[in-house]
């Protein structure tokens, strides 16, 4: 563990009416402990689980379209308002690290490529498996980046990473985190709406729905229970909501 909790300025907060400390999640905020080397955050769309996540990036001086500490690159909108009105508390304090943003990702594979005509900068792909990321499929290229790039003593902000993973690829990369949390020491704080991810053993999962953030056992999230009633009573579930009034 090195993120330990994190904090919401909120005497600091100019206007706590406006976007995103309007968010009810965000609204309610005022200490998150992380307890463990694995932390899910769930909710609906618009709940502030990406946002907070955004924002923990760009504390952590990580690019908040995606990319670590040095990778400098212009996308439209990608400053943290959230970001200026947080505190990390850290034991110790770590540098490396990474965010991964699924919907931004092009970018950054992009920028990897216009390193590689450098010649004071080339490193031949070595980061990602010898290839461009862009030259691999979208799921290939996330995989590469967990495989190649992530590596010990590090967090890992992770934003909606099954976006590109089929069911099989997220299994992958359950494995992938397995040994990086028990054998490289880093932590992660992944946001998805993937039941199969949130199956993840002894991970941590925090949902934003209901205007707090609140810890929520595996078997109670709507991720789970929804996907299992679907997969149990597919045809009732689609008469009902096909049905015409």
């Amino acid at each position: 563990m090195f993120l330990k909790k994190i904090t919401l300025l909120k005497d600091d907060i100019p206007q706590v009416n406006s976007y995103p400390f309007s968010i009810p999640a965000i609204k309610g905020l005022r200490e998150l402990e992380l307890t463990n080397k694995v932390t899910f955050f769930i909710g609906e769309n618009g709940s502030g689980k990406s946002t907070l996540l955004e924002a923990v990036a760009d504390k952590c001086g990580f690019h908040t379209a995606g990319g670590g500490k040095n990778n400098y690159y212009d996308v439209h909108s990608s400053h943290s308002d959230l970001g200026d009105y947080i505190r990390l508390s850290w034991m110790p304090k770590i540098t490396n690290g990474f965010f991964l943003r699924a919907e931004s990702f092009y970018h950054f594979a992009t920028l990897q490529d216009e390193l590689e005509k450098d010649p004071f900068t080339r490193t031949n792909y070595r980061a990602y498996g010898g290839k461009s990321l862009l030259q691999q499929s979208h799921g290939e290229s996330f995989l590469s980046l967990f495989q190649h790039r992530f590596n010990g003593q590090a967090i890992y902000l992770l934003d909606e990473p099954e976006a590109a993973l089929s069911p099989q690829r997220q299994l992958t990369f359950i494995r992938i985190l397995h040994d990086l949390v028990e054998y490289e020491d880093c932590q992660f704080i992944i946001a998805t709406h993937s039941p199969i991810l949130l199956g993840y053993p002894n991970a941590s999962i925090l949902n934003f729905d209901g205007g707090t953030i609140a810890e929520i056992q595996y078997e109670q999230t709507d991720n789970y229970r929804l996907t299992k009633y679907f997969l149990q009573h597919r045809e009732k579930m689609l008469n009902e909501l096909l049905r015409d009034d």
